[in-house]
């Protein structure tokens, strides 16, 4: 096999996941290890380090089978950036606090890599959410996706602004409010969650589009079906906004039209057979901590 292991930040959690899988990929000898530079330059920035048998690239491409990342979810987020349309599969060791998608804890990563190298799993593809903008923005030539949600919000006013909403050339309607998230079923426990969207299971072939704060007081996170294309457009006392992919930022001006649509590519993210999204639920959000249960 060979193996990419990313990271975002090297401390001593990072480090003690990272000894680990080394020390097992080492004894593999039908395994090809490959750090991601720019991990490995978080980790000379920390602790000048040197690892026996590891490769460096700067980037993947198909021949890779596996790409491990170490951290929390901003992690995987980040490693998509890496994998793009590639189908390499992504699992994820959590060091970092909640964990949807890495749920790989440290204590766990030998039974887990045990049953990758036995083929003792599943494959979870998850849909993505792709964007245009007209007129055309640099920023989203290569990296125009997003595995969580697509947000716009307000930038430098504690003004509202306006986000003129359509589906399929339709006028929905136009939020008052802080922005707006449009999120794909993975990011439903993430930012759209927090701002009282719904859960939403990963095989679901649906989007959701959530207010932020939203001044209208009958608004309420809407449902669609993934095929919908959505139409945005700002309105508001700056001249600029925020749009938001995942953890990448940038600002457009007031002018601009977004369109926001699936992606025509999946992430495929990888399950432990003893894994499910129900199991998670009920160990992330406590659902079911109840004393009468």
């Amino acid at each position: 096999m060979k193996i990419a292991i990313f990271g975002q930040a090297f401390n001593s959690s990072t480090e003690e996941a990272l000894v680990i899988i080394l020390h097992y990929l080492n004894n593999k000898d039908a395994a090809t290890v490959f750090l991601i530079a720019e991990f490995n330059q978080k980790i000379q920035e920390e602790k000048e380090s040197t690892f026996n048998d590891v490769q460096f690239t700067d980037v993947l491409d198909s021949s890779f089978d596996l790409l491990i990342s170490i951290g929390g979810d901003g992690t995987i987020l980040r490693a998509i950036t890496y994998v793009h349309d590639l189908n390499i599969p992504i699992i994820g060791v959590n060091t970092g606090r909640l964990g949807f998608l890495a749920t790989i804890q440290s204590q766990a990563i030998i039974p887990a890599m045990d049953a990758i190298f036995n083929k003792a799993y599943k494959l979870s593809e998850r849909n993505l959410l792709a964007i245009e903008t007209f007129p055309k923005k640099d920023d989203f030539d290569t990296l125009n996706f997003a595995l969580n949600e697509i947000a716009v919000s307000r930038k430098n006013t504690t003004s509202m602004i306006t986000v003129e909403t359509r589906l399929n050339d339709e006028y929905l309607t136009s939020y008052w409010s802080d922005g707006l998230i449009v999120s794909t079923p993975t990011g439903s426990t993430g930012y759209s969650l927090s701002c009282g969207g719904p859960v939403i299971t990963p095989d679901t072939n649906s989007f959701v589009i959530t207010p932020i704060a939203p001044h209208n007081l009958s608004a309420r996170p809407l449902v669609i079906t993934d095929s919908t294309e959505i139409q945005l457009k700002v309105d508001g006392r700056e001249d600029n906004f925020l749009v938001s992919l995942d953890s990448r930022i940038a600002t457009l001006s007031n002018d601009t039209i977004i369109k926001i649509k699936k992606a025509p590519f999946t992430i495929k993210m990888i399950e432990l057979l003893e894994e499910s999204f129900l199991d998670t639920l009920r160990k992330k959000l406590l659902w079911g901590e109840d004393k009468r249960n």
